[in-house]
Order: structure tokens, then sequence, then C-alpha cells
């Protein structure tokens, strides 16, 4: 399998997506002009596997006009949309870079963990339902973990990381990992079924970040004053996000799990918001805000 299989898969939806519409004559044209190439076509297994892999992974269908011998880009699942805009945008920035090489020296962009050496393994064991088998350094110990064995149930990217949620094998209970803090990844040789009452959608809902299991789930209430307010409804928390205005004031309602990730994320808006209720993550903040403060006492 190419180490760049993802990339591929995100320039064929690119590509039919920005013409609306292609023959495969016409996207073989295009293809022999990109990075992947090396000059040669796109065979027709090989551009039948790609459209089974994006619609396996991604929930698009490169669906076929028999009358013209097009392919067009429809969603055929519930996250489909957001899946497909952020294709479209990491296509979009990629192919913007690629171009600005002249001009790297005045460019400057976020140096983030990467998952690039292991995205693609964690997909193929998702796409063929088998284990998937790593060695993992997390941050809180000096060393790393080898032979952790999970059935990985999905991929969620938050602050620029990828983290896989499955269930681990030994200790029979749902974790979620960092791709970035893994050395080592294989697709391991034993099968699995995910449960039929798991749904990832669900599963996360609720949740602010990667914390899924942890924290009741509450009406958060946040008063944020009109220029937080503007950043909050241009960049919203979380989908269940809902506005009330006021004078001077509005008032921003969620449906969240009380976890820490979520009071990092208060900090971090703070003074310009406040937590209303409920009283559980009231506490929580004036806990967090004490702490910090008595570092600077002395």
């Amino acid at each position: 399998m190419p180490k760049d299989i993802f990339s591929r898969y995100v320039w064929i939806v690119d590509t039919i997506r920005r013409h609306g519409s292609m023959t495969r004559a016409m996207l073989n044209e295009k293809w022999q002009l990109s990075q992947f190439s090396n000059g040669e076509p796109m065979s027709r297994r090989t551009f039948y596997n790609y459209r089974h892999a994006i619609e396996e992974i991604f929930q698009l269908n490169l669906a076929y006009n028999p009358v013209t011998f097009e392919y067009s880009v429809e969603p055929i699942g519930p996250r489909s949309d957001s899946i497909t805009d952020w294709l479209l945008n990491s296509a979009a920035m990629s192919g913007v870079l690629n171009g600005a090489r002249d001009i790297a020296d005045r460019i400057f962009v976020e140096n983030v963990p990467s998952a690039r050496n292991f995205l693609d393994t964690v997909m193929e064991a998702m796409r063929s339902s088998m284990r998937l088998r790593f060695t993992y350094h997390p941050f809180t110990r000096s060393k790393p973990t080898p032979g952790i064995v999970i059935e990985p149930y999905f991929l969620k990217i938050f602050r620029q990381r990828w983290y896989v949620t499955g269930r681990n094998v030994a200790d029979r209970k749902i974790k979620t990992y960092a791709l970035d803090r893994m050395t080592e990844a294989n697709v391991d040789s034993e099968p699995f079924e995910m449960p039929a009452d798991f749904s990832p959608a669900d599963y996360t809902r609720d949740s602010f970040g990667i914390i899924f299991d942890e924290g009741r789930t509450a009406e958060v209430r946040l008063r944020a004053e009109p220029r937080k307010a503007k950043y909050l409804r241009a960049l919203p928390l979380h989908p269940s996000q809902q506005e009330m205005v006021h004078d001077s004031f509005s008032v921003f309602t969620y449906r969240l799990k009380l976890t820490g990730d979520l009071v990092d994320e208060l900090m971090s808006h703070t003074p310009d918001i406040e937590v209303m209720s409920p009283p559980e993550l009231r506490a929580m903040m004036r806990a967090r805000l004490a702490s910090g403060l008595d570092r600077y006492k002395s």
C-alpha cells in the first residue's frame, strides 16, 4: 500500500468536486499530471479500489452516470458533509502551500505532532475489521508500552492531533489513543466485529474533545461579553450550541459532558465568559482558577 494513500483519496475527491463531474478518462488525464502518478495512468482496478475505500472511510459515493459516463461525489452518511469539507480544506491548503515555496520564509505554520506514519495503518485496520497492534508512549509514562491490541472503532481529529478509539482487548474497555504517541503500529491477524449497538456518533455526541467516558452530561450555560459572543458565533464550541442575545451580553447553551478538557477550553476564554450553570462546572472552574492563583501568591 502506498504511504501517501490517504492523500490520493483526498486528491480524487477534490478533483471531481472541483469539476462537478468527470469521466474516468478526464480524471486519468489530471491524474497523470499529479504528484502521485509518475506519469502513469490509473488502472481501472486501482480506481475501483480507491472508489471503494473512499466510500468506506469517508461515507462518500463516487456516483456513476451511465448516460454521460461521468462520476460525481455524493454524500451517503450523516457525517459526510463535514468530512467532505475537511477533505477539501486539506486539499486546498496543501495545494496553496505547495505553490508557495518561493515565499516559504514568510509563511509560519503551527508545529503539531504528526500522525502520517500510522494513519493509513489505522484506517486499514478499520476498513478490514482487523485488530490493531501497536507500541504506545504516553506523556504520563517514562517508557513505551509494547503489544497493545485494540479493536479500532473510530478516528477523531482534535486540536490537529489524530486519535483512535476502540476496545482494548486486554482490559476489555473502550480507550482512546493519540496516533502521534505510537512508535510502531501494525494490522493484526485477528478479525473483530464492532458491536451492533455501538454508534460512534452517539458515543462522541456530548463530548467537547477526546474524553468520552468521564463526566456526566449536563446543560451548560455560558454568559459571554459582546466581543466574545461574536467569536463563539463564528467558531462554536460544540454542535449543540444555542444562543440567546441580550442587550449587553449573550447566553450560550450546550449539552456537554463535564470533563477536564472542557474546563481547559473554558479557561482559555476567561475573563470574557462566565459559567452560569451547572453548579458542578462552576465549582470546577473556581478550583482551576484558585489553583492557578496559588502559583502567583509569592
